[in-house]
């Protein structure tokens, strides 16, 4: 607060002057008023000014009244004049300064109020605590219970603080600064010792972040200047260290909040995502729910859908040929390199079965038939592997059936299942069975044909009836020798048409007309072992003739 100006006590405007002027007429002297410093401010120097009484506030001297001894009283007078004028300075300085807090405060307020995160108010609190204070330096520094450690959410200024330092002396940090109080140090030297501020620190301010007594931790302002800080700093930075400590405490509660729920949605998610990989979603999904919590006991769905089976062949044999261990790592890598394919084509693995694989397609047939198209050409890359490797090439056969199916959830309140129940499902086993009687690697029934959109888009070859054991009824099935290399398929191509009418011939009982057919195949395409499976029964049933009732159905009993 600036000193009281004699003059301004002399001026024209102030009321005080014209009762000074009355005084003196009333008295009748002569006076003159000086300054401090001998400057005269009022009245005329004259011989008879020969006595000298002080003006003073609160001790400090603001000059003389000279004159007789009459001017004693005008002394008197301008002492209490310059005491009110004091006073009246000193309220509107408090006035002033309160507006100014209050203003700071409404201002420091509404900038919390759109910060996000704990971080971005901690660098308001440090801005504004930076700017009423002119520090060089500055920091908010934050106490981590759970992990015993300070944090620094907000740094600004030179680079005077050493925060790698400041992290080792956590406990020297405790007690200074992040004590729970608020005040002024000059005594630097255990915090320069300690390297946490630079040599040319000499005056720090801090003031503690609280909520509810818990100490959070501090906001710390450093300057390069010695007794850089008042009263007046440290009473601006507790009002902001107060007002942001319950803004950074709910901001931490809200991450933490967050933080937890999204620790919850990702251990849900990873639950949802391990459990798919035991019951697909797609099987939750027919049964028309989203996840696997909400299904239950007796939940159930039919549909028209494509079983397809796949199993490798002569599997036994192979795996006497393995370890334990080499034997899972074979059934690992087989299953790792046919599951993508099949869901690539909009299908879904049921089972694994050891050596073999049910899947189930709901859309259309021909994704079933794309799929197995695919893993069969898998399965040549796979044995160009094996063979590098000096290990034996493997053949997998492929049956598939469409019909309607019932998925469920079936098992006890203590034990629940997902599975599959229909006569479709066994069909396409037994389908699967006959890719190793007829020699054949994909055989489909006409039920799934029938499901394919444009059958010209697959290379097809009808092989007759078959008659599922206990039934009268019997049904036509297919073989698809897709998948395959360029050269056996060109062979297949090229003796189609014979292969046609050598099946015909065979259910028309026109065994030699179909012995002939099939023995120009096996002369043009020697590995058409499908043609040699008909070629030998045709030999056998001309030479032995049929059984009853024949119509050239093969009863299905194989599993």
């Amino acid at each position: 607060m600036s000193k009281v100006n004699l003059k301004n006590i002399f001026a024209k405007k102030n009321e005080s002057a014209a009762f000074i002027l009355s005084l003196i007429d009333v008295l009748q002297t002569d006076i003159i008023v000086e300054d401090s410093k001998s400057q005269l401010v009022f009245g005329v120097p004259s011989a008879t000014q020969i006595h000298s009484f002080p003006i003073q506030l609160d001790d400090e001297l603001l000059g003389w009244v000279k004159g007789d001894e009459k001017s004693a009283h005008i002394a008197s007078l301008l002492n209490l004049l310059v005491k009110k004028e004091n006073d009246q300075k000193r309220l509107g300085s408090e006035v002033l300064l309160l507006y100014q807090e209050v203003n700071m405060v409404f201002n420091f307020s509404d900038k919390l109020a759109q910060a996000i995160g704990a971080a971005s108010i901690a660098q308001i609190t440090l801005d504004e605590a930076l700017r009423l204070t002119r520090s060089n330096n500055g920091m908010v520094v934050l106490w981590d219970p759970q992990n015993k450690q300070l944090t620094f959410p907000a740094i600004s200024g030179e680079e005077l603080f050493n925060t790698k330092n400041i992290s080792t002396n956590a406990e020297l940090m405790l007690s200074i600064g992040l004590n729970g109080q608020t005040d002024i140090l000059s005594e630097l030297s255990p915090l320069k010792k300690a390297g946490i501020i630079q040599p040319d620190v000499q005056s720090l301010i801090y003031s503690a972040l609280k909520v509810n007594h818990r100490i959070m931790g501090a906001v710390i302002l450093i300057s390069t200047e010695s007794n850089h800080y008042t009263a007046a700093d440290l009473k601006f930075l507790t009002t902001l260290a107060l007002q942001s400590s319950s803004a950074i405490e709910s901001s931490l509660l809200y991450e933490k909040n967050i933080k937890e729920a999204k620790e919850k949605e990702e251990a849900m998610r990873k639950i949802y995502e391990v459990a798919g990989k035991f019951v697909p979603f797609e099987f939750i999904h027919s049964l028309g729910h989203d996840v696997i919590t909400d299904v239950k006991l007796g939940d159930q769905v039919e549909k028209v859908v494509t079983v397809i089976f796949a199993d490798i062949r002569d599997y036994t044999t192979l795996s006497e040929q393995m370890s334990p261990e080499e034997n899972f790592e074979f059934v690992c890598s087989y299953n790792e390199l046919l599951g993508p394919v099949i869901r690539k084509h909009n299908g879904f693995i049921n089972q694994f079965l050891g050596d073999a694989i049910m899947a189930l397609f709901p859309g259309s047939a021909s994704d079933a038939l794309a799929a197995a198209i695919e893993m069969k050409e898998s399965i040549l890359q796979f044995n160009k592997k094996r063979t590098k490797e000096n290990k034996y090439p493997i053949q997998i056969g492929i049956g598939m059936h469409t019909g309607p199916l019932i998925m469920g959830i079936t098992g006890d309140k203590d034990r629940l299942d997902a599975t599959t129940i229909s006569d479709t499902v066994n069909t396409a086993s037994r389908l699967e069975s006959l890719t190793k009687y007829y020699k054949a690697g994909i055989i489909l029934s006409d039920a799934t044909l029938k499901q394919i959109d444009d059958s010209s888009n697959f290379h097809l070859r009808y092989l007759g009836l078959v008659q599922v054991k206990g039934k009268q009824s019997h049904f036509g099935i297919h073989e698809c020798f897709s998948g395959n290399d360029d050269i056996y398929i060109d062979k297949k191509l090229q003796t189609l048409d014979l292969f046609h009418e050598g099946i015909h011939c065979y259910l028309d009982r026109s065994f030699a007309k179909a012995i002939d057919s099939f023995e120009n195949i096996s002369v043009m395409d020697p590995d058409d072992h499908t043609a040699l499976f008909f070629l030998e029964n045709a030999s056998r049933y001309l030479h032995n003739g049929v059984p009853e009732n024949w119509a050239g159905a093969v009863e299905m009993n194989y599993k």
